[in-house]
C-alpha cells in the first residue's frame, strides 16, 4: 500500500505545496486553519482538482497534470469522512450506507449493507434517519459509507471535532477498533495535537500551506526543528537565538545564556523547551536561573506558572511557562521568589525557522 502525493494547488492569497508519500501506518496531518489540511484531503479525493503535480495511488494515477490524467472521485477508491459527516437527511443509514454503491447488483448492496451495519454496531439503527441519532451513531454511520466501497485509502477530515470531550475519546477508541480490520491507508486531518498523537504513528506538520515537518510522532513532540511543529505540538516557551558557540547559545528573549547537550545545529535560528519539562532547583547548577512569578493559572490537575526568567523592567523580557503538579504548587507557593528553575539541557531543542 503506497500513496504518493506531489502537488500544487493555487488560490486566492494562497499556494499549497504537498509533497509526501506514504505507506501502510496511520498518518495524521496537523495544522493550524487555514494550513492547507483539508484541500490536501479533497484533492487526493478528487473533489479539488490541483494546479500541477500529481497522484499516486498503488500504482494507478488518480492524477497527473503532465500526461492530463484526473480520475473521477467516484472511480478513486478513495474513502473520504467528512467534517460534519455530510450524511443525507432524508435518507436512512441503510440508504447512506448504499449511496456510493449504486451500480453494485442489488444482493451485494444487502451483504454490504448488513456487513457494515454489524462491524459499525449500528443493527437495528438501519431505518433511522440522521436526525434521530446521536452524534456518535451519526459518525458511524458516515465511516460506514466510507469503507462500504472498501477503499485503498481512508481520509478523516477532523472526524471528532464536533463531539464533546468524553464522546471524543469513545469515538476514538471506536475508530482504531474499526480500522484494525482495514487493510488500507488511513489518513487523519487534525488541529488537535492530544487528538493526532493518540491516533496516528507518523505526523506531518502543515504550515501555510507548507510541510514543514515529518516525522515519527514522538521525534516531532520531543524535539520538532520547525517553529509550526512546536507551536502545534504545544511548546509555550519559545526563543530567538542571539548568538551561538557550540554548546551555548543566548536566548535573546529569555536574557539567559544556556548550555545545550549537543553541538546547535547550523541554520538554528530559534531555541524552545516545554513547560513541564522546566524544573525545580534546590541549587545553582548548568541552566539554573531565578524565576520571577508574574501570575498563575490553575487547572484540575496542574499549575501553570507564567513568569521571567531575568529582572526585568516594565513589559520587557519574554515570560515563561512552567507547568506543576498541584502537589508541586502547594510547597513551592509558599516559598518567598525569586524561585531558582533549571532549564535540563537534554530537554532544550533547536528549532530551523518556519
Amino acid at each position: 500500500m503506497e500513496l504518493i502525493v506531489d502537488i500544487e494547488k493555487e488560490l486566492k492569497g494562497f499556494r499549497l505545496t504537498s509533497q509526501f508519500e506514504i505507506k501502510q501506518e496511520i498518518i495524521g496531518l496537523l495544522g493550524a486553519s487555514g494550513s492547507g489540511k483539508s484541500m490536501t484531503l479533497r484533492c487526493i479525493a478528487g473533489l479539488e482538482i490541483p494546479t500541477r503535480g500529481r497522484i499516486i495511488l498503488n500504482g494507478r494515477i488518480l492524477f497527473d497534470s503532465e500526461k492530463r490524467i484526473n480520475l473521477p472521485a467516484q472511480k478513486r477508491r478513495v474513502g473520504l469522512l467528512f467534517q460534519n459527516y455530510a450524511l443525507f437527511p432524508h435518507m436512512t443509514v441503510s440508504e447512506n450506507i448504499l449511496f456510493p454503491l449504486q451500480a453494485r447488483s442489488s444482493e451485494e448492496k444487502r451483504a454490504i449493507t448488513l456487513k457494515m451495519l454489524e462491524r459499525m454496531q449500528l443493527q437495528g439503527l438501519a431505518n433511522r434517519y440522521p436526525s434521530q441519532l446521536s452524534g456518535g451513531q451519526q459518525q458511524r454511520v458516515a465511516l460506514a459509507r466510507a469503507l462500504a466501497i472498501e477503499p485503498e485509502i481512508l481520509l478523516l477530515d477532523e472526524p471528532f471535532s464536533a463531539l464533546d470531550n468524553h464522546l471524543r475519546r469513545q469515538m476514538e477508541d471506536q475508530l482504531l477498533e474499526s480500522l484494525s480490520a482495514y487493510q488500507g491507508l488511513t489518513m487523519l486531518v487534525s488541529h488537535n495535537m492530544e487528538e493526532a498523537y493518540r491516533l496516528c504513528d507518523e505526523l506531518i506538520i502543515m504550515n501555510q500551506g507548507k510541510i514543514t515537518m515529518r516525522g515519527n510522532k514522538d521525534e516531532i513532540f520531543q524535539r520538532p526543528t520547525s517553529l509550526a511543529a512546536a507551536k502545534l505540538t504545544g511548546c509555550s516557551n519559545i526563543s530567538s537565538i542571539k548568538s551561538q558557540d557550540q554548546h551555548r547559545i543566548i536566548a535573546g528573549e529569555w536574557g539567559i545564556l544556556v548550555m545545550l547537550e549537543k553541538n546547535c545545529p547550523q541554520g538554528g535560528t530559534h531555541i524552545g523547551i516545554r513547560s513541564n519539562h522546566i524544573t525545580w532547583a534546590d541549587v545553582p547548577g548548568i541552566n539554573t536561573f531565578p524565576f520571577y512569578p508574574l501570575k498563575v493559572v490553575e487547572s484540575p490537575y496542574t499549575v501553570t506558572v507564567i513568569g521571567r526568567l531575568v529582572e526585568a523592567v516594565g513589559d520587557a523580557g519574554q515570560t515563561i511557562e512552567w507547568e506543576i503538579t498541584r502537589d508541586q504548587w502547594e510547597g513551592i507557593k509558599i516559598t518567598p521568589p525569586p524561585w531558582q528553575v533549571c532549564m535540563p539541557k537534554e530537554k532544550l531543542f533547536v528549532i530551523n525557522g518556519e
